[in-house]
């Protein structure tokens, strides 16, 4: 680990990376930390409570969410979406509707990111779901990967017609019982946060300039709406290696990271494909068989934002490298770590049988 936190930082400052954090869990040790860099070329240390945007990662709380709904029996996986918003027709085949479980499972059957174009236009929610309305469907939901964003905003839309917000329920379900520290929700509280990293652009190679937070995503923030810093991942983390049963139990985690549709296209991702065996979608999770180790991973990725989160639940092991700036080096850096970590527990298992 001291060698792969001297990787990182080489990397950030081969790169001129503004600022990261990154975390790492592992049995009978304390957590990891590593930072770099600041929240702005004027800014303040990145730290231990500096709050990043998680993008995507946003995905795995909202599936957590659901899954906690679920066992407490007020949501079920098979609700359909007409269920759900019944002034909206998604389906395509009457036999087959889209259920919740499609959406957090990424296999409503629609072309990948449909209309991410008129999130970024900043189309207001309820029209760019009717522009769902009109699309035909590439298979039947539940059969292929189809990556989506704007399908999240139908728990945006379902929480807003219970007189509430999703926002709300999952700080008050999820972040508030597992002690966050500084995790929020939305950009009015990102920036409200007492440390909080800018967001970076490239304007060349290795130079990067702060730029505003862009709001379209955050208005699917079941999609993409999660604030967090290193601290709060680091729970994060250890409540998905079961660490925090009352909140997030076994049954759930299991149900998260069962295989569901194959992802075929994560098996040709440079930095992984030599390890990689096979690649799956869970629910708000992509399931990696890396060298016969099973690997649980989340990317986001929005504008000034790069962030991994990944574990083993066979390993114990649990990571995340949060960036505030869009660099790909954090595939890279992602890749080795667990490449690292596999290799590590071979040789100790060789150990162990002879």
């Amino acid at each position: 680990m001291d060698d792969f936190a001297k990787e990182i930082k080489a990397e950030a400052k081969k790169k001129n990376l503004p600022g990261l954090a990154f975390v790492m869990i592992a049995p009978n040790q304390d957590t990891r930390f590593e930072f770099y860099g600041k929240t702005e070329k004027s800014g303040t240390a990145i730290d231990k409570e500096t709050v990043f945007r998680l993008a995507s990662v946003s995905k795995t709380f909202t599936a957590a969410f659901m899954a906690q709904q679920v066992r407490d029996k007020k949501l079920t996986w098979k609700n359909s979406l007409k269920e759900l918003l019944p002034d909206y027709k998604f389906d395509n085949y009457t036999d087959t509707p889209i259920l919740l479980q499609h959406i957090i499972g990424q296999s409503t059957g629609f072309i990948p990111n449909a209309y991410d174009n008129l999130i970024e236009a900043n189309y207001k929610l309820p029209r760019v779901l009717h522009h769902l309305e009109k699309l035909d469907s590439l298979c039947k939901p539940g059969i292929c990967y189809t990556y989506q964003n704007t399908f999240f905003g139908v728990l945006e839309e379902y929480y807003r017609l219970q007189k509430t917000t999703f926002a709300e329920e999952i700080t008050k379900s999820i972040i508030v019982p597992l002690k966050m520290p500084t995790a929020s929700v939305g950009r009015d509280a990102l920036m409200a946060s007492k440390k909080w990293a800018k967001p970076h652009a490239a304007i060349d190679k290795n130079k990067w300039v702060s730029v505003k937070v862009k709001n379209n995503y955050y208005k699917y923030s079941p999609a993409a709406g999660v604030n967090a810093s290193a601290a709060d991942i680091e729970i994060w983390l250890k409540a998905m290696l079961l660490e925090y049963p009352d909140v997030i139990d076994k049954n759930m985690v299991d149900s998260l990271t069962k295989t569901r549709v194959k992802t075929k296209r994560e098996l040709n991702r440079r930095e992984w494909r030599k390890q990689l065996k096979d690649a799956h979608y869970g629910l708000g999770w992509r399931i990696y068989n890396m060298d016969d180790i099973e690997i649980v991973y989340h990317g986001g990725w929005v504008q000034g934002y790069r962030a991994d989160v990944a574990f083993s639940p066979q390993l114990g092991v649990g990571y995340a490298l949060l960036m505030n700036a869009e660099s790909n080096s954090i595939n890279k850096l992602t890749a080795q770590f667990w490449k690292k970590q596999i290799e590590a527990y071979q040789v100790t298992a060789a150990i162990g049988v002879e």
